[in-house]
C-alpha cells in the first residue's frame, strides 16, 4: 500500500532531502545537494521565493520506507499577474514504479484544484533561477550543481499518464581547445569603437557587488519576453547575491558598460562543483567546504550560468567582447571545457550565441504538463 504524508518538521524534511542520496548512492552522474542549503531553501523565513509563491512538501511511503518525493509548488507572481493559472512540481524523485509516481502527482493535482488552477507543469521550482526540468538524454554524463540528475523511466511515467510535452531544453560542452580566438578578437575592437562600449573585469568579490543589482535588473530585461519567464524581485535578488556571488570566481563574471555606465550586458561563469559536491557528500563540515574551495580556485570545468544582453544591443556582436574577455581568463587558468547549463529550445537568439564554438549537446531535458 501506498501512503503519501506531507512532509513539515525540519526532521520529516531532512528524510525528503535525503531520499535521493539513497536512490542515487550508487549512480556516478548524480551530483548531491549540500544538505543544509537544501532545507533552507525549503524555508519559508528564509527563502524569499515565499514572498510569491507557497508549497507543500509531500512524501510517498511504501511498507514503511520512503519511495519518492515532490514538492507541490504555486508561484502567485505568475498565476496573478501572467493568469497562467499553474500548479508547478519539483524536487521530484521516485523509485521505479508507476503507482508511486501516480500517487504523489495527485496530491499536487489535489493542491493546484483546491486554488482553482487549471493545470500542473513540471518538474520545476519555485522561480527561473531554480532547477528546471526532466532530464530525457545524456543519462551517462555528470550533472552540474544547478541541474537535477534522474533515471530514464521518468519521462516514461509521466507519458504513461498522459503528461505531454510543455517545454523542451537542450544543455551543450565545448572544449577551449577547438576554440580560435581570433574572428571575436577583431569582432570585438570593433563593436567596442562603435558603439562605445567598456568590460569590466574583476579580481575580487568585494568589487563585484556593487554592480549585481543592476545585473538582475538587466537579466529581467532580457528575459521577459520568454513565455516562462517570472521576474526575479528586489529581495530574491539579495538572496542570491548572499547566496551565491561569493562562490563564483571573481575573474569569471564579466559586465559590459555603454559609455554612460549603464550595464548592457553580463556573463556569470561557475567553477565547475560536481566533483567537489559529489566528494562532499552533501555536507559542508568537516571537509566539504575543502573540496568547493579548491574546485573555485582550480576546476579545469567551467559552467555558464547566466547570460544577458539588453535587447537594444542583440544581435550586434556584443558577445565578441564577452567571449574575447573569458578566452583570455579561461586560458590563464588552463580552463578545458564549458558547459552551457539548460536552455529553452526556443530561445534561439540564445542558441546561437554558441554556434561558432562547435557545441555537442550532450543532454535535453523537458518538462511536461497536464489539464487538471
Amino acid at each position: 500500500m501506498i501512503t503519501i504524508k506531507e512532509a513539515k518538521t525540519k526532521s520529516e524534511l531532512k528524510d525528503f532531502v535525503k531520499f535521493s542520496f539513497d536512490l542515487y548512492k550508487d549512480n556516478p552522474y548524480w551530483v548531491p545537494p549540500i544538505i543544509a542549503e537544501e532545507l533552507e531553501s525549503f524555508d519559508k523565513t528564509k527563502n524569499p521565493a515565499f514572498e510569491n509563491a507557497e508549497a507543500k512538501f509531500y512524501l510517498a511511503y511504501k511498507d514503511g520506507k520512503i519511495v519518492g518525493k515532490t514538492a507541490a509548488i504555486i508561484n502567485w507572481q505568475e498565476v496573478n499577474n501572467q493568469q497562467k493559472k499553474k500548479v508547478r512540481f519539483g524536487w521530484f524523485d521516485v523509485i521505479d514504479d508507476i503507482e508511486v509516481t501516480k500517487a504523489l502527482l495527485e496530491k499536487v493535482y489535489e493542491y493546484g484544484r483546491e486554488h482553482n488552477l487549471d493545470h500542473v507543469e513540471g518538474p520545476m521550482g519555485f522561480s527561473n533561477l531554480d532547477k528546471v526540468g526532466v532530464l530525457t538524454e545524456g543519462f551517462d554524463q555528470i550533472g552540474t550543481m544547478i541541474t537535477w540528475y534522474n533515471y530514464p523511466y521518468y519521462k516514461e511515467h509521466f507519458e504513461k499518464l498522459g503528461f505531454t510535452i510543455e517545454k523542451e531544453y537542450r544543455e551543450s560542452i565545448f572544449s577551449m581547445t577547438d576554440v580560435d580566438p581570433a574572428p571575436f578578437k577583431k569582432a570585438s575592437e570593433l563593436i567596442r569603437k562603435r558603439y562605445n562600449l567598456k568590460s569590466v573585469s574583476f579580481t575580487s568579490t568585494k568589487e563585484v557587488m556593487p554592480y549585481v543589482d543592476k545585473m538582475f535588473k538587466l537579466f529581467n530585461t532580457t528575459y521577459e519576453r520568454l513565455s516562462s519567464f517570472v521576474a526575479i524581485s528586489d529581495v530574491q535578488i539579495e538572496y542570491f547575491k548572499k547566496k551565491y556571488i561569493g562562490l563564483i570566481n571573481p575573474e569569471y563574471i564579466k559586465f559590459v558598460m555603454d559609455e554612460n555606465d549603464n550595464m548592457i550586458a553580463f556573463t556569470i561563469v561557475m567553477p565547475s562543483f560536481s566533483e567537489a559536491l559529489i566528494k562532499a557528500k552533501g555536507k559542508l563540515f568537516p571537509f566539504g567546504f575543502i573540496h568547493l574551495l579548491k574546485a573555485r580556485k582550480s576546476s579545469r570545468d567551467v559552467v555558464f550560468y547566466l547570460i544577458g544582453i539588453d535587447p537594444e544591443y542583440q544581435n550586434k556582436g556584443v558577445t565578441a567582447i564577452i567571449f574575447e574577455d573569458f578566452h583570455k581568463v579561461f586560458t590563464k587558468n588552463k580552463i578545458e571545457n564549458c558547459i552551457r547549463t539548460p536552455e529553452l529550445e526556443e530561445n534561439h537568439a540564445m542558441n546561437n550565441l554558441w554556434k561558432n564554438f562547435n557545441p555537442i549537446i550532450h543532454k535535453r531535458r523537458k518538462t511536461y504538463k497536464k489539464d487538471l
